[in-house]
């Protein structure tokens, strides 16, 4: 049986690569094999670092039994759905619609022309949890195919009509206001779990556009309760199980409402986006935790998930082997066959373990954490948290001071001590495998989180001693991953976006949402930087975008070209989830444009695309928080703010700390070194007869272009006259 997989790319497919099913990769080959054999297709659809996908590979594609069933049966295809979000769309629509839910591992059957008849998520070997036994329901799909194909083949041409009527019927348009806001906030107001933080029951997946959309509100109405929402879900997040407070990061999603027990998988959207929703909310209420959270989770970002040449890899599986399967003379894993991974391994605790590396500092330690002699996990299903301890914030270092009758510095300094003396003992468990590909729209998230923290942590100019300022490593993140990206996985010549970077190789045409969040992220550079390279780039990525994707007739952005005959429906993302759908950023990357440049042209797009989600907004913002936080820009009075001066000067490093005390939203702020100002003029014809007052960094404040006296004062940013864009 011939390895087909082994020579992928995708980390995912080469997990497959040894199991006894004979896979295909998605492509003319597995296609023209079905055709041949006559054989329907079972599509299998997952990810890396997905748990539930490791859990259906080792009980049933690692089966030889199973295998012989599907290779008898059926060809069967794998896709990884990071790499092919267009192939996974199509199908999950279908299977969402049959079944009422969807998720990953996903399993589809198709006819050899594609067409999808029959699907599901994760089926157990044999029937159990009021789920099929996977080989039962191979061998009654195979029956029907054998004894009633014309009619499945009919259905599923059926079906792949009505996808495409879903698809269709998702043109809404109307021109939404103040009042869609409005319903959008009591929405979430309805939803809010006032006394757990977050919205509405186990599992609770962050979903950091709403968490944006509501300070956004904030900032333009004064409505304080939008902002305590957020406070308290971010804390919430912060200080729960979900977050690790080892090395840093979030993980996943939380299977218990109380933000306790983590799916313990860390993607890289989740970091680039929940770190944006902590700068904001530390700007929002000034306060320092936030900032904090989010300087750690960059951090984490920085040492464990950058490629050496500057991009950012994709994910951190959930599952690793225990540490009582790792091999004392290699510090690596014994013989797999003795165990397998488990989840969460990597980041749980024994009491004992605790004990042994904190000595002293154990009892603080366990006080602060939660640390129970006979583990503390109040969920556990699958019981692999017996005896464990998964770390969360249990008390406060003032409660810990007082009990311990030491002043909240030692408690401090206990812990910061604790955790790197952990922090090294974890580093020799056997460690969860990474996801080393670099995707394009991630990688667009991470590089706006990069430069926004830049700005708002303070300071950031490249060249900048690191030690006198280390936030200029932040800069430095994002300007070298959206460097790499331009030059491996950009071709100028051809203007092509590439999806997926790994091992030296740049493969898959970019989809709308990797040039919607690599615009996103490269606007984002460009205010922090000041450098035009980045502005150029990022209006020529938008009119790239545009050329391929743009639906002409009702407004937004297809997912797809629609060029990939495989692909059977040409769908548009109309919702924002772990992934802010490509319409909702690229309105908000648009309203940016057009108070960069001035230009009409900007601005009539991004309301066309706001109109198209108009009935959604309208009737269910909750759906698309990141669209109604571009309703929200577009509505509100947007301020432009120029600082011009030497990007290293100290004045100017003052205007520019002083321009970001504020939280200011609606507002493109940037920092414009005299030398780039005649470069810069090209884009943004408003600042070329901005000029220095006395030689001395100065300030620009403008509201649509019309702007105030010039100041070289930074008090002047912190006055309520400036802040009409925000709040005072």
């Amino acid at each position: 049986m011939p390895n087909r997989l082994a020579s992928e790319q995708s980390p995912y497919l080469r997990q497959h690569a040894d199991n006894p099913v004979d896979w295909y990769p998605w492509g003319g080959e597995a296609f023209e094999a079905a055709r041949a054999s006559g054989k329907p297709i079972f599509l299998s659809i997952g990810y890396a670092t997905c748990h539930w996908c490791h859990v259906m590979e080792r009980e049933s594609f690692e089966n030889a039994g199973v295998a012989k069933v599907l290779n008898d049966l059926f060809v069967s295809i794998k896709v990884d759905r990071e790499e092919r979000p267009d192939v996974d769309r199509v199908y999950m629509t279908f299977v969402q619609a049959t079944t009422g839910s969807g998720g990953w591992p996903m399993s589809v059957w198709l006819t050899p022309d594609l067409q999808p008849f029959f699907g599901g998520t994760y089926f157990p070997p044999s029937s159990q949890w009021g789920r099929p036994g996977f080989v039962d329901v191979l061998s009654e799909i195979g029956r029907a195919w054998r004894e009633d194909r014309l009619k499945v083949v009919k259905s599923a041409a059926e079906i792949v009509d009505r996808l495409a009527l879903l698809a269709r019927g998702q043109d809404d348009r109307r021109t939404p206001g103040e009042d869609a806001l409005a319903k959008t906030l009591s929405q979430f107001q309805q939803s809010f779990d006032t006394r757990r933080g977050g919205f509405g029951d186990a599992p609770k997946f962050p979903r950091p556009s709403e968490l944006l959309f509501l300070l956004r509100e904030y900032a333009r109405t004064g409505n304080d309760g939008a902002r305590a929402m957020v406070v308290q879900t971010l804390r919430a997040m912060a200080l729960g199980g979900i977050r690790d407070h080892i090395g840093g990061g979030f993980h996943r999603y939380s299977v218990d409402g109380n933000w306790r027990v983590p799916h313990f998988e860390k993607m890289l959207y989740d970091q680039a986006q929940i770190a944006l929703a902590c700068l904001e909310a530390s700007q929002a209420g000034d306060d320092p935790f936030f900032a904090q959270i989010a300087e750690d989770t960059l951090q984490y970002v920085r040492r464990d998930m950058t490629d050496a040449n500057g991009g950012f890899y994709s994910a951190e599986d959930a599952d690793s082997f225990p540490a009582e399967l790792q091999d004392p003379k290699t510090s690596g894993p014994q013989d797999h066959t003795i165990g397998h991974k488990v989840e969460g391994a990597f980041y749980v605790w024994t009491a004992e373990e605790i004990r042994t590396a904190l000595g002293d500092d154990s009892a603080i330690f366990a006080g602060r954490y939660g640390i129970l002699e006979n583990g503390n996990a109040p969920f556990d299903p699958q019981h692999e948290f017996v005896s464990k301890n998964l770390l969360y914030t249990a008390q406060s270092i003032a409660d810990l001071a007082k009990g311990a009758s030491k002043s909240p510095i030692d408690i401090a300094e206990s812990l910061l001590r604790a955790r790197q003396i952990l922090f090294d003992v974890r580093q020799r468990k056997p460690r969860p495998q990474l996801d080393d590909k670099v995707l394009t729209a991630w990688n667009g998230l991470m590089i706006a989180a990069f430069a926004r923290a830049s700005r708002v942590l303070g300071g950031g100019a490249l060249g900048q001693d690191d030690v006198e300022n280390p936030t200029a490593a932040h800069l430095q993140s994002a300007s070298a991953a959206a460097s790499f990206i331009r030059d491996a996985m950009w071709n100028a010549k051809t203007r092509t976006l590439f999806r997926r970077y790994r091992a030296g190789s740049a493969a898959i045409d970019g989809y709308a949402e990797d040039y919607a969040c690599l615009i996103f992220g490269v606007l984002e550079l460009f205010q922090a930087s000041g450098d035009p390279a980045w502005l150029a780039w990022g209006r020529d990525l938008q009119a790239r975008q545009d050329e391929l994707f743009w639906d002409s007739g009702s407004g937004g952005w297809f997912s797809t070209t629609g060029s990939d005959p495989s692909v059977l429906v040409r769908m548009k993302e109309d919702y924002d989830g772990a992934e802010p759908a490509p319409t909702s950023v690229s309105a908000m990357n648009l309203l940016t444009l057009a108070h960069l440049t001035g230009e009409r042209t900007y601005t009539d797009r991004a309301l066309e695309a706001i109109a198209s989600f108009g009935g959604r907004l309208e009737d269910m913002g909750r759906a698309v928080p990141f669209m109604a936080s571009a309703l929200s820009m577009a509505i509100a009075q947007s301020e432009q703010i120029i600082i011009l001066g030497p990007r290293d000067g100290r004045a100017t490093e003052e205007l520019w700390i002083a321009a970001h005390k504020k939280y200011r939203p609606f507002a493109v702020v940037t920092r414009i070194d005299p030398k780039d100002q005649a470069a810069l003029s090209e884009h943004m014809p408003w600042i070329g007869g901005m000029k220095m007052i006395d030689g001395k960094p100065t300030v620009y404040v403008c509201r649509g272009f019309a702007c105030d006296a010039p100041s070289t004062d930074p008090a002047v940013l912190a006055s309520s006259n400036f802040s009409d864009g925000g709040l005072a």
